[in-house]
């Protein structure tokens, strides 16, 4: 029998994790994606710190539109987050997940709010 999907997930998170790993000059990208909300931080592996975050839930996100819509916009919004705070370049985990759909949309808005990755 072969892996369950949470269980296929977790090992291609681990082999993401060896590889990429925050560093203050250029922090990690975490995704995670719930099947009603999609969170993201802005993570410094190093010092064990979280720069920024948003998320679906946050007061000020749009809670109209579709899931990817939403994605889009949080990840505009994080983007704005992280160059108040003087962070332009990071690493993207995609925690498992495909990119693709949601993930995708995510990455896209932070890459239209500014972000280098």
């Amino acid at each position: 029998m072969g892996l369950s999907k949470l269980e296929r997930r977790q090992r291609i998170q681990k082999r993401i994790r060896k590889s990429s790993f925050g560093t203050p000059e250029r922090p990690r990208l975490a995704v995670f994606r719930s099947n009603k909300e999609i969170y993201a931080q802005i993570i410094d592996d190093r010092n064990g710190v979280t720069l920024a975050a948003a998320s679906s839930r946050d007061k000020g996100a749009s809670v109209e539109g579709t899931k990817i819509e939403q994605a889009n916009a949080v990840g505009k919004s994080l983007a704005e987050k992280a160059l108040a705070k003087g962070i332009a370049a990071v690493a993207f985990d995609r925690g498992g997940n495909l990119y693709h759909g949601r993930v995708k949309s995510l990455a896209e808005g932070a890459r239209e709010g500014g972000l280098k990755f």
